[in-house]
Order: C-alpha cells, then structure tokens, then sequence
C-alpha cells in the first residue's frame, strides 16, 4: 500500500510524477485529490508565459489548445498521484471532445484546474476537465489518454 499524497502538491512534487518541463509544464500546484476520482490544480498564469510574445502582442490570452494541455496535465496527475505504477510508461494526449472556451485566460489569471476520471479502459483513461478563473468556467473538455510503454 503506498504512501497517501500530502497535499499541497508543489511543481517539485509534481516534476516528480510529469515529465513535462518549462516552457510545457502548466501545472503549479495540487491542492486536492480524490484518488482514482479527482483532482484540483492551479496554473499561475504569469505575463512572462513565452507564448504571449506572440499569442497576442498587446494584447495577451493564453491559447485554449494550452489551457486543454494543463487540464491533460492535471489528469495525468490524477492517475500518477492515484498510485498508478507507471514506471517504464508515458501517457499521452490522443483524443480531446466536445472542447469549450467561455472566457479568455490573460496574464494574472490563477487557472483552476478540475479533473474527473470518467472511466478507465485498458491502458487509456478518459477524463473530464473543466477549467475556471475566479470562479467562472473559462473551459472544458472530455479528454482521453493513452498509456504507453517507454523504451526508457
């Protein structure tokens, strides 16, 4: 029986179980976790995000394929923080539905990331991430991911 997750999760925590790294890591900090059911995340959305050089000069938003990568993200901390034995493996993106964008995500947005697991079957996992800024749905999307194995 593993450990139970001492929350709050920080990046160095969460570095330990993702193997994205700046400028692709969009998750800060793990504040709750239902294990195997849910998870709360945090992106701090800072002016100095190298896409907003481009994305748009002037006039900054976080573009929505990211705020789904943070959500794929979070969901991948679900299943790693759940005690899945994930050694020797790698989950990717490979399926997003019904994706929905309600508000733009600027520089001093604190992105809220909530992740359900909706079903496991085989080696993939199918989520449902909503995003949210003070409060409000900013986006979401069912995601669905694929375990596989790494040469590594």
């Amino acid at each position: 029986m593993t450990q139970p997750v001492q929350l709050p999760v920080d990046v160095a925590g969460i570095q330990k179980v993702l193997p994205h790294r700046y400028p692709f890591l969009l998750v800060d900090r793990v504040v709750e976790l239902e294990p195997h059911k849910r998870v709360l995340a945090y992106k701090n959305v800072s002016v100095n995000e190298p896409f907003f050089n481009g994305h748009f000069p002037g006039h900054p938003v976080m573009p929505g394929v990211l705020v789904i990568e943070a959500l794929a993200q979070a969901g991948g901390l679900l299943t790693q923080l759940s005690g899945h034995d994930g050694k020797g493996s790698l989950f990717y993106l490979v399926k997003v539905d019904n994706a929905r964008f309600a508000k733009m995500v600027v520089p001093g947005d604190k992105l809220e990331l909530e992740v359900t697991l909706k079903r496991v079957i085989r080696n993939m996992a199918l989520y449902v991430g909503t995003a949210r800024v003070d409060g409000q749905e900013v986006a979401s999307a069912e995601i669905l991911c694929a375990e596989v194995k790494s040469d590594a």
